[in-house]
């Protein structure tokens, strides 16, 4: 292993700090490849070749093409996505009942919405502003604890440890963030400490966040428990594997694409589903005078890897798990498989995994779901379908998938960075 766990373990624990939002995932991703030199590119630009990346909302692609021998050389994708589920405002926020003021929420994604209780709440996002040029944004972060979803009292809800806690997410989840018979202005509340005027507040991206920092735990600090592991481990590895990948044995364009939306089907402008990435791909071929052919060339030896969290075999509910196919928590990166093609995994993929697993001495680990249970997906499918590329699907042993606060190994982050890096650059 040549990335330090503890290490790679503060580094991911940085880069989830600082990201509560997509949006904040794609700038703390800017920032660290700002510092290597690579440049920023909009998309009303044209493009140029060498290290470079765009921003689109929540999501970004980066680029590499200093080791291309022209316009059909192959490309090395990671793929990932930046957002989690969590709870979003609703348009017309404001809202009091019995003497509070709370906040109306939607919940995006698929949350163990339990877990969301009984938390200290920031608030994040963006905001579209009026501005002389039309609509200009503007991130947002509150640190505080702004808001709360306070669970009820097992005094007035006896059974709740027998039967489980049933939860609506219109009448349970309003988050309260005063007290009031009256609604108060969440958006003007958040205006004021930004120094905006809310009447040039048009409208807004706003989510609520875990105020929990990513923190080492067990008597060995063997893990890490933070929020949204799922997926901003890919989302940093993926970053910091490109960073540090350096050149293939044989002529490649390096490319990582962190995706939105992708928690919530990635029909988006910028989800897995949007022609992001091969637009990209293509205006990087045109760039390097290339045509619609070279292109197609391209992605014909193309090879694409999706990352996302996996599911480790928890303790507790071992008999959840498929018996013959074990995920060990520090065990190293997993290979996804699923005859359903919830995974993009055939044996092609899993072969190339394999070899840069091989060449970077990290260890890799296989997952199937149970046969009697339905499995998840990732973007992995949808890119493959798009672009015609052999894909395949990793992750990395995760615990509490979808909870506010996710639980990874520290070993685990080290062996994934070592293990992108040794993919990108074959």
């Amino acid at each position: 292993m040549s990335t330090s766990p503890d290490q790679a373990a503060a580094d991911l624990a940085s880069f989830v700090d600082a990201s509560p939002t997509p949006f904040h995932a794609c700038e703390t991703a800017a920032a660290l490849l700002d510092a290597a030199g690579w440049s920023r590119v909009s998309e009303t630009d044209a493009f140029v070749g060498g290290r470079g990346y765009l921003v689109r909302g929540g999501s970004l692609v980066a680029w590499d093409t200093t080791h291309a021998s022209g316009p059909a050389t192959p490309f090395r994708v990671v793929a990932a996505h930046t957002d989690s589920p969590n709870l979003r405002l609703k348009p017309q926020p404001d809202l009091s009942r019995a003497g509070w003021q709370l906040v109306g929420v939607e919940v995006y994604g698929g949350p163990l919405l339990s877990t969301w209780l009984d938390r200290d709440l920031g608030l994040s996002g963006r905001l579209s502003l009026r501005s002389a040029d039309g609509v200009r944004t503007r991130l947002v972060r509150i640190d505080e604890p702004l808001l709360r979803v306070s669970n009820l009292a097992i005094h007035l809800n006896r059974g709740v440890n027998a039967e489980g806690l049933v939860l609506n997410p219109q009448q349970h989840l309003a988050p309260h963030w005063a007290i009031g018979n009256t609604p108060g202005d969440i958006i003007g509340h958040l205006a004021g400490r930004l120094d905006i005027d809310s009447h040039d507040v048009l409208a807004w991206d706003l989510m609520t966040h875990d105020l929990t920092p990513a923190r080492r735990t067990g008597g060995d600090r063997a893990t890490l428990a933070a929020a949204r592991l799922d997926n901003q481990t890919t989302a940093s590895a993926a970053t910091r594997a490109l960073i540090g990948a350096g050149a293939p044995t044989s002529p490649l364009v390096q490319v990582v694409v962190l995706f939105d939306h992708e928690e919530v089907g990635s029909v988006s402008e910028r989800g897995a589903g949007s022609a992001l990435l091969t637009a990209t791909l293509e205006r990087l071929v045109l760039a390097a005078g290339g045509g619609r052919e070279d292109l197609l060339r391209a992605l014909a030896g193309t090879v694409i890897l999706s990352g996302d969290a996996a599911h480790a075999t928890h303790p507790n509910y071992a008999e959840k798990h498929e018996p013959q196919h074990t995920v060990a928590m520090n065990g190293g990166p997993v290979l996804k498989i699923n005859s359903q093609l919830r995974y993009a995994t055939d044996s092609v993929g899993a072969s190339h995994v394999e070899l840069a697993a091989e060449r970077a001495g990290v260890p890799l680990q296989r997952f199937v779901t149970r046969t009697d249970l339905p499995c998840g997906s990732t973007v992995g499918p949808m890119i493959s379908a798009s672009t015609g590329a052999t894909t395949v699907d990793v992750g990395t042993p995760t615990l509490s998938m979808h909870s506010a606060r996710e639980l990874a190994g520290v070993a685990d982050q080290a062996y994934y960075v070592d293990l992108l890096a040794a993919f990108l650059a074959p």
